[in-house]
């Protein structure tokens, strides 16, 4: 049987128009999928234990492949331990239908599509443990199951646009959808598009839920089709561009232009507010769970004793958590929230940037950003420069390029120069001095070099010494100017939020359920005026 071929899609999102009963549903139903996705994901780690254990996968470990006929028998191999341990998707999705049935509350509140997305997701995820590319699958927890999605939009969760406007799943739950304020030809168009399937998925905002559904279309997205290239006269650039990835900064050097561009610049990291909610967090619980912490204790410190809190008892202990502690967690998560999403919108803009002004075939050092997290954490956490680089790889594939990674220990840019030799230096001397006598930025030079690296991770260092002199001029502007950026601009705590999220963290911003006291509902207990119909912008 023929492979299926993938076809392109893209994301639209619209906010729902969720009622408190209409609430209380969505409620049943995503705590009935999560209990049904922990016992599919229990079942498909008992059976990737059971590939590992059989024969034919243990056989297929000790080949080592030398030619097209050794690979052939070991993908075989692997194939037979997956058949003979019912470890696919289909038999897991099988299974998923079979829990659901025996669990009657469970078919009731869900439909068949969802049922078997469900299975194809714990698949997913214990299929990455097979492959050694998880350690370990995590179950969901409540309140930690955001989304659910169905296969078509034929049955189970469906579209509906036009008139209607709105989102039916089975039949007794009908969800309106709101459309913002300010409607523009990016909505237009992926509201007019074909859908494929339909995902709802809630996000906590404020200490509020709000309700969301992404519209999965068929095509691709408006940035990319012919008719905005013309009337916008897009040409994509298709330069060569060299980057080098730091802990909080990028060094990007194209044909004729460098930079050095910080992550998520000025990113409010609220770190004293969150230190206070902490130990807000930590005074409450001791005062409710006094039995699960070892009595306090003088301890001498120099001539004077000190008094010093008893630590947590080892062994099982249950919490219980007061209101007053809820109530400082909910605006922690709130504070991580918004950081984490203005982090994401701030490296996506630089990402935009970086392909649209220097190209998009991009070349890169193989990096481990899990051992940078190790590291240095907290950096990591604020500039998220992982999530930098698969969005910078995402967005240069999709606008027709490539981007190419290679060995960091073949080649060692950042101790190697100019005329090839390597000589060691220290991670702190930022300024790299070449042995031809010049000083430049250590990541710029390490982004230049990244240039001339052909496929097989070899440095053409003849190469980069011809067209040394070309470049050398833009790489010093380029570095003058991260300097002057440097001595004006601080990173500061407080509320910068990005433009996607500003009409959900107004102080005042009302309550997403649409049942009012004293005003007169429609139909499905909706208010009349609450939906603004797509059907009047004009474009």
């Amino acid at each position: 049987m023929a492979k299926k071929e993938k076809k392109p899609s893209f994301v639209t999102e619209f906010e729902l128009v969720v009622t408190s009963q209409a609430e209380k549903e969505l409620d049943a139903r995503f705590q009935s999928g999560r209990h049904l996705y922990n016992a599919v994901l229990g079942e498909a780690i008992i059976r990737v234990e059971q590939v590992r254990s059989s024969d034919p996968y243990q056989e297929a470990k000790k080949i080592k492949v030398k030619s097209d006929e050794d690979k052939k028998l070991r993908n075989q191999l692997f194939a037979t331990a997956r058949k003979q341990s019912r470890f696919s998707d289909f038999e897991l999705q099988d299974f998923a239908t079979i829990t659901a049935k025996d669990a009657k509350w469970i078919a009731e509140k869900l439909d068949s599509h969802t049922i078997q997305k469900i299975g194809t997701r714990a698949f997913k995820a214990a299929e990455r443990v097979l492959f050694g590319k998880a350690r370990k699958v995590r179950f969901k927890s409540f309140n930690a199951f955001h989304s659910l999605e169905g296969k078509t939009n034929a049955s189970g969760i469906r579209f509906f646009g036009g008139t209607d406007c709105c989102i039916k799943w089975g039949k007794n739950l009908t969800l309106p959808i709101r459309f913002p304020d300010k409607w523009n030809e990016v909505l237009e168009y992926g509201y007019r598009s074909p859908v494929k399937y339909c995902r709802i998925l809630w996000r906590e905002i404020n200490g509020k839920c709000r309700w969301y559904i992404q519209l999965i279309s068929d095509g691709v997205p408006y940035k990319e089709t012919p008719a905005y290239k013309l009337h916008n006269k897009v040409n994509p650039n298709t330069g060569l561009v060299g980057i080098d990835l730091n802990v909080s900064v990028v060094a990007v050097v194209g044909d004729d232009k460098a930079g050095l561009f910080p992550f998520a610049d000025n990113v409010p990291t609220f770190e004293q507010e969150i230190k206070a909610l902490q130990r807000k967090m930590e005074w409450s619980r001791r005062a409710t769970n006094p039995t699960n912490y070892e009595p306090d204790f003088e301890k001498k410190v120099g001539r004077r004793n000190k008094h010093k809190k008893g630590k947590v008892k080892k062994g099982t202990r249950r919490w219980f958590n007061s209101n007053a502690y809820k109530k400082y967690a909910r605006k922690k998560r709130e504070l991580e929230r918004r950081k984490a999403a203005y982090s994401k919108s701030q490296n996506r803009g630089l990402a935009n940037k970086i392909v649209r002004e220097f190209g998009n075939n991009i070349k890169a050092e193989k990096v481990s950003v899990r051992a940078w997290h190790r590291r240095y954490g907290k950096a990591i956490s604020a500039k998220s420069p992982g999530f930098f680089q698969s969005e910078l790889s995402r967005k240069a594939e999709s606008a027709g390029g490539k981007f190419t990674t290679f060995s960091t220990r073949k080649t060692a840019l950042s101790q190697t120069h100019l005329d090839g030799t390597r000589i060691k230096k220290s991670l702190s001397e930022r300024v790299h001095k070449d042995v031809s006598g010049f000083e430049m930025q250590r990541d710029l030079f390490s982004a230049y070099l990244s240039r001339f690296v052909n496929d097989d991770s070899e440095l053409q260092a003849t190469q980069a010494q011809s067209n040394w002199g070309r470049t050398e001029p833009f790489l010093t502007q380029a570095w003058r100017e991260f300097k002057t950026a440097s001595a004006k601009t601080s990173s500061k705590p407080g509320g910068v939020i990005s433009p996607a999220e500003q009409d959900c963290v107004k102080a005042k911003q009302p309550n997403q359920i649409a049942l009012n006291k004293g005003k007169k509902l429609g139909k499905n207990g909706v208010r009349n005026n609450s939906v603004v119909s797509p059907l009047t912008p004009s474009l």
